[in-house]
């Protein structure tokens, strides 16, 4: 004999996102002040598994919160100030968006080294991962800057890009992939680039010390290393690789290593960025608490561009269709249930039925 339970509010709600959001998106969508409001379920929130994609709500919709931006990049949320920091390289300057009443303060950091990623450590500090400075810096509390690497042992950085704290150690593992000396428009192109997709040293990833500031290397199997995270449990460590924008040998793939104390082991194909016989590249990741990863997607066009999601095993599971590229993204808000998306020119958000792993 069985017996069926009602719904209620908050499931028919889940079951309403897991069986519309695979309509056609709206034709030609409008963002911004003055749009019409969206009709709920949001059809460019997309259940490609309804049985393992079930953080879309059925009465969310996807917002653009600014834009105006040059090239939008490195999104991180204080928890403890409620504030979002992100980058726009091109300008130069880094800004903030307060969680109380949503306000947008340009030039937050101005100049800001061309940064790309930021994230902040276990004290609250905020960390740049800065283009024309060559250089991983902390912002202190009173002002001052703290560079904490600018240089590796086999010389100087190529344009570190993004990275992550590990919340044990205090430890910084970031990425080097050198997109910005290798144009002027995203940082300053060196000399040495000028007929070398490879500025100066081979493209890794690094791990800063968190009691000696010691340096070391990591990994340097993927062509371009660009976005990371940790899986929740920090045993798993994923590396999104853009090698592809300038070796044609490269794979547009995201990474996979087990994380063995200070050190990367076992590399290993965890996703392709390949969906519907289309192949774009994925650039900022991070994990939800359940162990999928959000990865930002894009250089393909409409109905690719946005996020794709991917369960713990790689299998691509759900999908955000954004109108611009989009290069990363990261869970924020009191509850860590907001998925904030800096795509090109704009700053989008969304809310979400699960959490990230981490804040930042």
């Amino acid at each position: 004999m069985t017996t069926s339970t009602p719904l209620g509010r908050r499931g028919l709600l889940g079951a309403i996102a897991l069986t519309a959001t695979a309509a056609p998106a709206a034709a030609q969508r409008v963002f911004g002040p003055g749009a019409p409001p969206q009709r709920y379920p949001d059809p460019d929130i997309i259940a490609l598994d309804p049985s393992r994609f079930n953080a879309g709500l059925g009465n969310t919709a996807i917002r653009r919160l600014h834009t105006g931006m040059g090239w939008a990049e490195g999104p991180a949320w204080h928890a403890n100030g409620r504030f979002l920091v992100w980058s726009d390289i091109p300008n130069n300057e880094a800004l903030r968006l307060t969680e109380e009443d949503m306000h947008v303060s340009r030039r937050f950091r101005s100049p800001s080294g061309f940064s790309n990623g930021n994230t902040f450590d276990r004290e609250g500090r905020q960390i740049g991962f800065r283009h024309l400075n060559r250089d991983v810096v902390r912002y202190e509390p009173d002002g001052s800057q703290t560079i904490l690497a600018a240089r590796s042992p086999e010389g100087g950085f190529n344009a570190p890009n993004d990275g992550v704290v590990h919340p044990e150690d205090g430890s910084i593992w970031f990425t080097d992939p050198g997109y910005g000396a290798l144009m002027n428009y995203e940082g300053e192109r060196v000399p040495a680039s000028a007929n070398s997709v490879r500025p100066f040293i081979k493209e890794a990833v690094w791990r800063i010390d968190g009691q000696t500031g010691s340096l070391t290397k990591l990994a340097d199997e993927p062509f371009k290393p660009n976005g990371l995270c940790f899986s929740p449990d920090y045993k798993t460590c994923y590396i999104a690789d853009t090698g592809s924008s300038h070796y044609p040998e490269a794979k547009r793939i995201i990474w996979a290593y087990d994380v063995d104390g200070p050190r990367l082991k076992n590399p290993r194909t965890f996703a392709n960025m390949t969906l519907e016989g289309r192949t774009g590249q994925a650039d900022g990741i991070r994990a939800d608490e359940r162990g999928n990863i959000w990865s930002s997607a894009g250089w393909i066009g409409d109905g690719y561009d946005g996020v794709h999601i991917f369960a713990p095993n790689g299998d691509r599971i759900g999908q955000i269709r954004l109108p611009e590229i989009c290069a990363n993204v990261c869970f924020g808000g009191a509850r860590r249930n907001i998925l904030f998306m800096t795509a090109s020119q704009s700053l989008y958000a969304v809310a979400v039925e699960t959490k990230g792993a981490h804040f930042c």
